[in-house]
């Protein structure tokens, strides 16, 4: 008896250990829990934290956009992009400035951009002559390359409107009004400047689009001086195009953008040359419009 006595007692001293052990890992447990909570919370926090600062950013540059926004919009007025046209021409189609033969000027407008490529080639030409022109914009293209129109703006060009789509069939008064006021939107929006000149597309008078622009007077401006540029003629003929109808308040028609215009931008210089050659000189729509106002008036007076 006295021996297995002897044998009990290691047993005993065993489950003691055993059961000091299960105790500790219930402690540690007990006291790892609240560290796990607490990692939990600091977990939602730094989330919490983390969307209060992504509304933070997204305010920052919304506030930024309407910074920029109004810089360009105070930009635009001080080059006399925010211009206004005389009542004689708001609803009115326009082909031709009705000058005297020795003012010699003449308006280079472009259509159907902003274009990769062309229209900051154009551009590129423009700039170096010194000129200004009037770039004739379709909202969809004003969409998907807009750092290409807010060049044109910046560098003193006039933008005009398009239409969105560029569509030739017939439009009720309510796709006409999506066509033109879309795109005047977005001109508006990515520029700062709020056109009222307007080109329909293929000078098509008759598909609710022209009647929609006049009644909102907005001015149509077509042209009388067609390069045909849209057919890519050669380059010589496409100079001889322009030159064929070219007059003193002339209205040229070229295109920057729907399609492959490397032939207009192989012209272009040639063009320019011509004209100073011939004692041009290069004006906006605008200002040709001004030009006749004034021209107009004068006549008045002196009846």
């Amino acid at each position: 008896m006295e021996h297995n006595k002897s044998l009990l007692w290691p047993q005993g001293i065993l489950i003691a250990l055993l059961a000091l052990g299960a105790t500790l890992s219930i402690a540690v447990m007990m006291l790892l829990r609240p560290n796990a909570s607490e990692a939990q919370s600091n977990q939602r926090i730094n989330i919490n934290n983390n969307l209060v600062a992504k509304v933070g950013t997204q305010k920052r540059i919304e506030g930024l956009k309407a910074a920029m926004l109004t810089t360009w919009q105070q930009e635009a007025q001080a080059k006399g992009l925010g211009y206004a046209l005389a009542t004689r021409f708001q609803g009115a189609v326009i082909k031709e400035a009705k000058l005297s033969s020795n003012q010699k000027v003449i308006a280079l407008t472009f259509d159907d951009g902003p274009w990769p490529e062309s229209t900051a080639q154009v551009l590129e030409i423009l700039k170096q002559n010194n000129i200004k022109a009037t770039f004739f914009v379709v909202g969809q293209n004003v969409k998907n390359y807009p750092d290409l129109l807010k060049r044109v703006s910046a560098e003193g060009h006039v933008i005009a409107n398009h239409t969105w789509h560029h569509w030739y069939h017939f439009m009720n008064q309510q796709a006409a009004a999506y066509e033109i006021e879309h795109t005047t939107d977005m001109i508006y929006q990515t520029t700062g400047v709020k056109t009222n000149l307007f080109r329909p597309p293929g000078g098509i008078m008759h598909n609710g689009v022209a009647a929609y622009a006049k009644n909102a007077k907005y001015a149509i401006v077509m042209w009388s001086s067609d390069s045909i540029d849209y057919s890519q003629p050669t380059v010589p003929k496409l100079i001889d195009n322009v030159f064929r109808l070219a007059k003193p308040g002339g209205i040229v028609l070229m295109h920057d953008g729907g399609g492959n215009r490397s032939r207009t931008v192989q012209a272009l210089p040639e063009i320019i040359n011509r004209f100073r050659k011939q004692g041009y000189r290069f004006v906006t729509v605008p200002e040709l419009l001004e030009m006749e106002d004034k021209a107009q008036s004068l006549i008045a007076k002196k009846k």
